[in-house]
């Protein structure tokens, strides 16, 4: 018979961010068939598979497109991690939520 023994570590880092994305108030997480996510995820809450992949990852391109700090050979790019926070939430704002700033 073959098991697969769980290393402990993997639902460790998997609480972790679910600590860190507790304040965003997510409501869906689409994954892959990881065991923790399977032991730690609410089933209502929880897809597995790529169905919503292309969206997120349209996403994430437009947000690197845009913001030209997150590519280090652009001549934008800064070593400060407060201006990238500030840059990157001005943008979320105004892209995600449609709000001036």
């Amino acid at each position: 018979m073959l098991a697969y023994v769980l290393a402990p570590h993997e639902d460790a880092a998997l609480k972790q961010l679910q600590q860190l994305l507790a304040p965003f108030a997510i409501e869906r997480f689409y994954t892959d068939s990881w065991g923790a996510y399977l032991r730690l995820l609410e089933v209502q809450k929880h897809t597995v598979g790529k169905a919503n992949t292309q969206r997120i990852e349209r996403k994430h391109l437009t947000l690197r497109t845009r913001i030209k700090r997150l590519a280090r050979k652009t001549i934008c790019f800064s070593k400060s991690i407060w201006l990238h926070d500030v840059v990157i939430g001005l943008f979320i704002n105004r892209y995600e939520f449609g709000r001036a700033v």
